[in-house]
């Protein structure tokens, strides 16, 4: 039997917990902020330390170099925001046979989920809908157990596989219990649901062993929960994506209005406002002003990379879908 993956999100990335809770965990006004304190301090360190740095401020060139291109770069990233818009409302958009097919894909999901844990209707809701099918696979694992346990050939083999899938199930249940779709949290508690490995290794024991009957169904049963899973974690990240998209476009275009002022404003009129010299009496004066308008200038490029670097690093953490480990493992090699 391969080595069982480590099931968190964390874990298995083999990154830093700082790291990974800066990508995807942490607030993205608070990402956005940090960006922002970094391009003030930089600049207004350079200002202070670096000799007549303060003092080139007072010609109006440098200025008008730094921020004539932001202002360009401003209505770019609108207009950027703009085709997302368009993107997502794409999506929503169609004819009603187009929307009776969506309809008809999503009831019919469901159905098919419902009919599988032995269930009348499932939640509504999308981590209640998940929860269900974390603790159904816990359940099917102890079926699992039961018919395997008594043969010693497969005993090992079964322990494993269920405790794995036991253990994670519980994690990741109590995670979605009274989680809100529309904060990361749904999302972040189905990824580290390692449904992948283990249906692997239900499908291996299943083609490896001479099974009874019984044996046979327990994992299948299993297998089947794990595969519907898999479906129903890439629709609500999808939906996810959806919405953050929307709350992207929404927070850029506010952003924007603020930082296009304060851009056109300093090509105007900053070079005429800073103190470029010590004997000025506000040797830091040009340098902090500066720093600061430079800071909210770029703001609307701080809210489009905290957003980016979640929705990038989730994607390159799901890009495969059903039983595909694309992390080196030793099952290719067994």
């Amino acid at each position: 039997m391969s080595d069982a993956p480590e099931d968190t999100m964390r874990e298995r990335a083999g990154t830093s917990r700082a790291k990974l809770w800066l990508l995807v965990d942490a607030d993205r006004r608070l990402v956005a902020a940090g960006f922002l304190a970094v391009v003030f301090v930089l600049p207004f360190l350079v200002g202070v330390f670096v000799p007549d740095a303060a003092a080139l401020l007072a010609d109006g060139d440098p200025i008008e170099t730094a921020f004539q291109p932001l202002i360009g770069g401003i209505v770019t990233g609108v207009t950027l925001v703009l085709t997302l818009n368009q993107l997502v409302l794409s999506q929503e958009l169609g004819a009603v046979g187009d929307q009776r097919e969506r309809m008809e894909g999503a009831t019919g999901f469901r159905r098919d989920v419902a009919d599988a844990l032995g269930r009348d209707v499932m939640p509504p809701e999308p981590a209640a809908f998940l929860r269900e099918l974390v603790i159904a696979a816990g359940q099917r694992a102890d079926d699992v157990e039961e018919a395997l346990s008594a043969d010693e050939s497969l005993a090992d083999d079964a322990e494993r596989l269920v405790d794995s899938v036991r253990g994670n199930a519980e994690t990741v249940g109590d995670s979605l219990d009274d989680a809100q779709f529309g904060t990361f949290e749904v999302v972040s508690a189905a990824l580290d649901f390692n449904y992948s490995w283990k249906l692997y290794e239900a499908r291996r024991l299943r083609a490896e062993h001479d099974l009874t009957d019984e044996q046979d169904d327990a994992l299948a049963a299993l297998a089947d929960v794990l595969e519907l899973f898999g479906p129903a974690r890439e629709h609500f990240k999808t939906l996810y994506f959806q919405w953050e998209l929307v709350d992207l476009s929404r927070a850029v275009l506010w952003a924007a209005v603020p930082s296009l002022a304060v851009a056109v404003g300093s090509v105007l009129y900053l070079s005429a406002l800073v103190p470029g010299a010590p004997a000025t009496g506000l040797y830091l004066a040009g340098p902090f002003v500066v720093s600061a308008v430079l800071a909210v200038a770029l703001l609307p490029f701080a809210v489009l990379l905290s957003y980016v670097l979640r929705i990038a690093t989730v994607t390159k953490r799901t890009l495969s879908i059903g039983a595909f480990t694309l992390r080196k493992t030793n099952a290719g090699e067994e």
